[in-house]
Order: C-alpha cells, then structure tokens, then sequence
C-alpha cells in the first residue's frame, strides 16, 4: 500500500465531534446563502467575481506575476468591506428570513381565507374592467415605511372600497393599497422598484411589485391595465396570467392554508336496477 504524507495524517487526526460541528456549520450557512441568491441579480455578480478572481490567481501563478500576486494578497479586506455593499438587498432578505423562523403571526389564521376570497374577487373584476391596481398583503415583515408614503385608511377590507380606490379617477389610483390582516391600512403607497430584468410587457406596477416582494416576505397582486389580467408576485419572482382558481390556490399555499374541497355530491339511486329487480 502506498504511504500517505504525513500532512494528511495530521488533518485527519484533528477530525473530531467539534471539526465536524464546525464544517457543518459553515456548509449549511454557504448554501443557504447561495438558495438565497438564486435567480438573482447578485448570483450573477457574485459569478462574474469568482471568475475574476479565479482567472487573476492562475493567471499570476503561472506567469509569476508578482505585482499581481501582492495585489491578490492584499485585496481580502477589501472584498469584505465591498461584498457587504453589493449584496445588501440579499443580506437584508436573509437576516429578515431568519428573524421570521418559527414565527407564526400571520400565517395560516381562518381570517385569511375571507380576505383571500376578497382580493381575489376584486382583482379578478378590476382586471375585466382594464383596471390597473397593486394589493400588497402584508405577512410577518413589517410594511411601516411603505404604508407611510401613502395616505392612512384603516378601514375593514371589502370589495367596494378596493374599487373606490382603483377607481381611474380616484388621487389614489396609481398607488398601492396595502392589507394588514382584515384592514387595509393606507392607499397610495410607493413601492421600491425592482432592477431585475423584465419583460417589455410588464410595466412600472409589475415591477413595483416586485420590488417590495424582494425585500420583504409580502404578497402582491397586480391587475394590469393593459392586457386585462391578473399577476401575484412573490419572494421576488412573478407568476402570470392568473385566472381566479389559480390565484385562489396559490395564495392558499402562499399563508400556509389548505384548499377547501368542494362537498361531494351523492350518487343518484339505481332506479333501473330496483325497478327490474321488482318486475
């Protein structure tokens, strides 16, 4: 058998309960932030870095590029001080994602189903009449700052309200409503936009909506003025052309509800049967 280095002996020898710990640790937490960054601007950036970095490094060992090598050395401080400014949003999303473990506010209360039914409903008809109109639904992150940029509401959540305030003639048309539990807090609201990239199609109301979803855990639907149909954005993605039994399902899943089955109706009696029975 061959001998294996010494080197080798000795790393295996430090191999305890508290390395492995440790080497868990860090693989867990590595990929979970790179789940976090999937479908990102930021996973592309980080891809581009890593390239970078890696053609820098082989580029100066094979050429003994000493300049290069010393820059290498000494850029680790850098990078560290720098990653943290680009990938702010993501640092944000993951610190506000561990903060909402095991907490369960919000999610999955029997309330959620009527005011489910009711923004589904009302998104449906403002989407047949071409009306354009953004319902944030506000789940365990808070929305202060954005519900501060509107005008307060405070009143119950209902249909009639949601298209009084969509109404294209209304001053608060063109901004968001957002719903806390069974009330809709304030109307007009301004969302962050979202830099990711977009279809043509999707306009600014799409891409508000994508903006809040990406930095908080809040639910958006987006009836679009334009094409007559409804969008729910969520965790920063956007699903499209929803019909009311698609949108319903999905934000049952969305607050943890399970969908109601519709009660099965009894099958008809055999009346042939029992009648040539009888005869």
């Amino acid at each position: 058998m061959p001998d294996i280095p010494d080197g080798v002996v000795d790393v295996f020898s430090r191999l305890d309960l508290s390395a492995f710990i440790d080497i868990l640790i860090v693989s867990v937490s590595i990929y979970w932030l790179l789940l976090l960054l999937r479908g990102t601007t930021a996973m592309t950036v980080l891809r581009g870095v890593g390239v970078l970095l890696i053609g820098a490094f082989l580029l100066s060992r094979v050429l003994e590029l000493r300049m290069l090598n010393w820059v290498l050395r000494n850029s680790v401080t850098g990078f560290v001080i720098v990653l943290p400014i680009i990938f702010q949003p993501e640092i944000r999303r993951a610190l506000e994602r561990l903060g909402r473990t095991g907490l369960r506010s919000v999610l999955g209360r029997p309330e959620n189903r009527d005011v489910i039914e009711l923004v589904v409903r009302a998104a449906s008809q403002l989407a047949r009449q071409s009306t354009g109109a953004l319902i944030v639904l506000e789940r365990e992150t808070g929305l202060q700052e954005v519900t501060d940029t509107g005008v307060p509401v405070n009143a119950a959540l209902s249909v009639e309200l949601l298209h009084s305030i969509f109404f294209k003639d209304s001053p608060l048309h063109d901004g968001a409503v957002v719903i806390r539990g069974e009330m809709i807090i304030a109307a007009g609201c301004t969302l962050p936009l979202s830099e990711a990239p977009l279809p043509a199609e999707y306009g600014m109301r799409h891409r508000a909506a994508l903006g809040i979803t990406e930095r908080t855990d809040a639910v958006v639907l987006v009836s679009s003025e334009e094409r007559g149909e409804v969008s729910l954005a969520s965790n920063g993605r956007m699903v499209p052309s929803l019909d009311e039994t698609r949108l319903s399902r999905q934000l049952h899943r969305l607050f943890g509800l399970e969908i109601e089955s519709p009660p099965l109706e009894p099958a008809p009696p055999a009346t042939g049967a029992a009648e040539r029975r009888v005869s």
